[in-house]
């Protein structure tokens, strides 16, 4: 199983910058997709911006201009620039991968990075 470790969360001002990080980690793997999603508390988990293998990236209207998502070079890990932060920002954000295994194929999460923007 792959495991998806996220780094970067914390506590900003409104207008700052913080950039989250996520590693993919594992044997006999490879990842199409990958990206970050967000959760509100009751909600549903939203999407806010993916990166295919190619390099092609998507983003909510929300997050245009102001995040940026990129791939390393090893494509197993995935970076989110988040600038110019506003408050509504402020939620748990997910890590996201495709993940295509020997047998199968699978969406993997990781546990979560709390972000906090303050007014």
């Amino acid at each position: 199983q792959v495991q998806l470790v996220e780094s970067g969360g914390g506590l900003v001002r409104a207008g700052g910058s913080l950039r989250l990080s996520c590693a993919a980690s594992g044997t006999g793997f490879s990842i199409n997709t990958m990206g970050w999603y967000r959760q509100a508390p009751g909600k549903e988990r939203e999407l806010v911006a993916v990166i295919t293998s190619g390099g092609i990236p998507t983003y909510a209207d929300s997050v245009k201009g102001r995040f940026t998502i990129s791939r390393g070079n090893a494509k197993n890990t995935v970076y989110l620039q988040m600038d110019s932060l506003k408050p509504e920002d402020s939620i748990v954000y997910y890590c996201y991968a495709d993940v295509y295994a020997r047998y199968s194929r699978y969406d993997q999460w990781g546990q979560g990075t709390q972000v906090t923007v303050s007014s």
